[in-house]
């Protein structure tokens, strides 16, 4: 039986590409396999751009649950939708290090289709019903197939022609959140215009206001 470190459970409408707008319960997981979350060690980190605010288990319904089922629990309490068409994404930090196939099946069991957000770097237990993974830098990947590949974009030492031929159904770049941002977005557009293959990933939540 296995427990889970839980920043934070809540309901949002789905704010970025082809589950934008969609009722969802994310549930974000705490701690991450590439970095520390302290800042003296960001200088070494193969991650320069995640966000330093989700650290730890004091947000919203965030704690240690103690088994599958009770994680399951507090999402499903989070759900205010009918009993169809439920949809949880699994995110983080990096919420490889606590999903596993006990959980899922318990969101199964409570009729939710589940998703997840992740590095990629390390593998995922069977059951998974919607996998989107965006790379970091140079970390190895373990998840190389799945529904979307998500690269922010530009990154140092990840060129998108790495990633162009991996067995994704969706492929997108995403415009850095910060830095030059409109600029980033100008050249993703460009890089999309000129391979038709990658998509651009909006955030739709940024500009209404959602988590």
């Amino acid at each position: 039986m296995g427990s889970y470190s839980v920043n934070e459970i809540f309901l949002t409408l789905h704010g970025e590409d082809l589950q934008a707008c969609r009722q969802t319960v994310f549930c974000r997981f705490a701690g991450c396999n590439l970095w520390s979350r302290r800042e003296e060690d960001r200088n070494g980190v193969v991650c320069q751009f995640c966000d330093p605010d989700f650290v730890g288990t004091s947000g919203t319904k965030g704690g240690r649950y103690r088994a599958a089922e009770e994680s399951a629990d507090a999402i499903e309490i989070a759900w205010t939708g009918g009993p169809s068409d439920r949809f949880c994404v699994l995110t983080g930090d990096e919420p490889l290090l606590e999903v596993d196939e006990e959980l899922v099946r318990a969101l199964h069991d409570r009729r939710f289709r589940a998703a997840i957000e992740t590095n990629g770097a390390l593998a995922a237990p069977a059951g998974i019903d919607w996998v989107c993974v965006s790379p970091q830098w140079d970390a190895a990947l373990a998840v190389t197939r799945g529904d979307e590949l998500k690269l922010v974009y530009p990154q140092n030492g990840a060129p998108s022609e790495r990633f162009a031929d991996l067995a994704f159904d969706n492929i997108q770049l995403q415009p850095t959140d910060g830095g030059d941002m409109l600029a980033d977005t100008r050249e993703a557009i460009g890089y999309c215009l000129c391979h038709p293959k990658w998509r651009l990933s909006a955030q739709t939540h940024e500009h209404l206001g959602t988590r």
